[in-house]
C-alpha cells in the first residue's frame, strides 16, 4: 500500500480513454498526435501509438528527449524555441527522429534557421496561430505574411500550422464545445488554403484540445488533433460533458489526518499535491472545490495550504482520522506534474511507475519503471 498523498491510475479506464479518442480520429480521418504533457510517461505514449496515434506532442525539449530515449520517433514540440541551448538540443535530437518544432515569430524563426544552418541541418517547423486564447501564436490576420517570411528561410521547412484555443469563443470560455471546435477547425483550414494559394505548401492543419477535438476534427481541411487530458480525463472534462466521472482514470489518494470539528476534515494533500490552476467558482464551469471526493460526493475540498487540504463536510459525514479517500482533481495534467511517482491498478494488480525526467523541476535522469502484477506494460 503506497504512502499518501499519491496519484493512482486505473489502467483499464485509461485504455478505454485511449481507444475512444483513437476511434474519434479514425472516424473523422484525421491524425491523432496526443499531447504527452498530461502523463509524461513513455509507456503511456507507446500505448497511444499502438492505438494508432501518428506521433506525440510535447511542450519541452526535455520531454522530447525522454520520449525519444524510450523509442518514440515522431515528436512535435508545440512551443517556440528561442534559446540557443534548447535549439541545439532539438537539432541533436532531430538527427535520430522526426522532430517538428513550433514557431510564432520571425525573430524565433531566424534563430532556428541560423542555428540549423550553422550545423548544416534543416528543421521542420509549424507556425503557431492565435485563434483567440491570446497566448503564444501569431495574430490570425498576420499569419499569412509571417508564413511567407518563414518559408523563405533556407534552413527551415514549413510544413504546417497549429493552434490551441480550448473551450473558447469570442474571447470567453464557453460550454458550447461543438461551435467552438468547429469554428476553430474552419478558421485554421481556411488559413491553410490561403497559404497554399500563396504558394506555401502547408501539409498539416493541427488543432483541438480534449474538449473540442471531436468537433474540430469535423472541419474539412483539418488533418490532425492534439488532445492531451483525455488519456486520464478529470473533473473539469466531466463538467464540460466530455466524459463522466466514472471515466476518470487518475485520482489522488489521501489520508484523513484530522477532524477537528464536525464540519471539517483535513487530509494530507494540499497545494503541493493538487493543481490549483483551475480555481473553484469560476465561469463557465463553477466547480465547487479543488476536486470530487469519491467517498463523500457532497463534501467540498474548499481550501489548500501547502501540506493540508481542508474539506467542508456535513456533520453526519462518516469520514474519520486514518481513512483513505480518493479525489478526482479539477485538472489532472498539472496535478500529475507535482508527483515524482504515480501508482496504478490493473485487473486487481498494482504497480509503481517512477516519473521520467520530462517532469518540470525533475533532475535530468531517467528512472527505471518498476512493474509487477498481471497485465503491466513494459
Amino acid at each position: 500500500m503506497p504512502d499518501t498523498p499519491c496519484v493512482v491510475i486505473d489502467v483499464s479506464k485509461m485504455e478505454r480513454n485511449i481507444e475512444s479518442m483513437a476511434n474519434i480520429a479514425k472516424e473523422h480521418r484525421v491524425k491523432l498526435r496526443p499531447h504527452a504533457k498530461t502523463h509524461k510517461m513513455p509507456w503511456i505514449a507507446k500505448r497511444q501509438l499502438e492505438h494508432g496515434a501518428a506521433g506525440i506532442t510535447v511542450a519541452k525539449v526535455s520531454e522530447a528527449e525522454v520520449m525519444a530515449a524510450h523509442g518514440v520517433d515522431d515528436i512535435f514540440i508545440a512551443y517556440p524555441l528561442v534559446v540557443d541551448s534548447k535549439i541545439e538540443r532539438a537539432l541533436r535530437l532531430g538527427e535520430y527522429i522526426r522532430l517538428i518544432v513550433g514557431v510564432d515569430s520571425l525573430e524565433g524563426a531566424r534563430l532556428l534557421a541560423e542555428t540549423a544552418a550553422a550545423r548544416g541541418r534543416h528543421l521542420e517547423v509549424r507556425l503557431e496561430v492565435d485563434t483567440g486564447l491570446r497566448r503564444t501564436g501569431v495574430a490570425y490576420d498576420e499569419a499569412l505574411a509571417l508564413a511567407r517570411d518563414i518559408a523563405s528561410l533556407d534552413a527551415l521547412r514549413l510544413t504546417g500550422i497549429y493552434t490551441f484555443r480550448g473551450a473558447l469563443m469570442n474571447g470567453k470560455a464557453t460550454l458550447d464545445l461543438r461551435s467552438a471546435g468547429i469554428e476553430e477547425g474552419r478558421m485554421m483550414a481556411d488559413l491553410a488554403e490561403r497559404m497554399r494559394a500563396a504558394g506555401i505548401p502547408i501539409e498539416d492543419v493541427s488543432v483541438g484540445s480534449t474538449p473540442t477535438a471531436a468537433f474540430a476534427a469535423m472541419a474539412e481541411g483539418v488533418t490532425e488533433i492534439r488532445p492531451g487530458t483525455y488519456v486520464f480525463e478529470d473533473r473539469m472534462q466531466a463538467k464540460f460533458g466530455v466524459c463522466s466521472l466514472e471515466d476518470c482514470a487518475a485520482v489522488v489518494m489521501a489520508t484523513v489526518v484530522s477532524r477537528p470539528t464536525d464540519d471539517l476534515v483535513v487530509i494530507d494533500g494540499g497545494s503541493k499535491t493538487f493543481a490549483t490552476d483551475v480555481q473553484p467558482n469560476v465561469d463557465p464551469l463553477r466547480l465547487q472545490g479543488f476536486g470530487h471526493i469519491l467517498e463523500a460526493p457532497d463534501a467540498v475540498l474548499e481550501r489548500l495550504s501547502e501540506e493540508h487540504g481542508m474539506i467542508r463536510v456535513a456533520p453526519e459525514c462518516s469520514l474519520k482520522v486514518g481513512d483513505r479517500i480518493h479525489i478526482i482533481p479539477n485538472h489532472i495534467c498539472s496535478t500529475i506534474n507535482l508527483h515524482n511517482k504515480v501508482y496504478y491498478v490493473n485487473d486487481g494488480s498494482a504497480g509503481e511507475e517512477s516519473r521520467p525526467a520530462g517532469r518540470k523541476n525533475a533532475h535530468n535522469t531517467y528512472y527505471k519503471m518498476k512493474v509487477w502484477g498481471r497485465g503491466m506494460l513494459e
